[in-house]
């Protein structure tokens, strides 16, 4: 799948955001990517999948013995990718506001695992979702995301693949362009910002 063809899966799903929106990181940006609402359609979020699956260096797509995903953006892609992979698909959530995997899930002491987000924008959350992961006792070979907004500085500590690389100006909330601090901030994702 192009570029192109990526972005207009979002497009279709009018899921690429025009405005002033408060990333989870807590940095500004005049455009959103709402995977949520591009994942909302089984067949677009199985296309997506396939496609992040292809991407992925052999090395790590055909050593994985779990994907792994946080919650709350990443559990529909990382559904999505442990079926394109034909792996069991779990999540972490931040039940007291660190990650850990619950639910009566678990991983075999040294499992192979892919952690899969939508967006990677500072890398913190995959950091911490891998961290997780690793005391949870799995091994992370690898992560990816449908869309790297990091300007490819994310360092994950592990290799990494996004299905898309999108680079858009972010911006501390007290150094905007006026362009930006004209329009009204909304927070669209999952998570209070920092």
């Amino acid at each position: 799948m192009t570029d192109d063809e990526v972005l207009n899966e979002f497009r279709a799903a009018d899921a690429l955001l025009e405005g002033h929106f408060i990333l989870s990181s807590g940095l500004r940006s005049p455009k959103y990517l709402q995977c949520a609402r591009v994942l909302m359609d089984g067949a677009r979020a199985e296309r997506l999948a396939k496609a992040l699956a292809a991407k992925l260096p052999a090395e790590v797509g055909n050593a994985v013995d779990a994907v792994v995903s946080p919650a709350m953006g990443g559990v529909i892609i990382g559904h999505e990718m442990g079926r394109a992979l034909g792996k069991p698909a779990m999540f972490v959530e931040r039940p007291q506001g660190t990650f850990e995997l619950r639910r009566g899930f678990r991983l075999d002491p040294g499992a192979r695992v892919l952690m899969v987000e939508d967006v990677v924008t500072t890398g913190l959350s995959s950091r911490e979702a891998i961290k997780a992961i690793e005391q949870a006792g799995g091994r992370v070979v690898g992560a990816c995301s449908l869309v790297d907004r990091s300007g490819g500085t994310a360092d994950l500590g592990v290799p990494y693949t996004a299905l898309i690389r999108i680079d858009v100006p972010t911006y501390d909330a007290d150094s905007l362009p006026a362009e930006l601090a004209a329009i009204p901030a909304i927070k669209p994702g999952s998570r209070a910002a920092a």
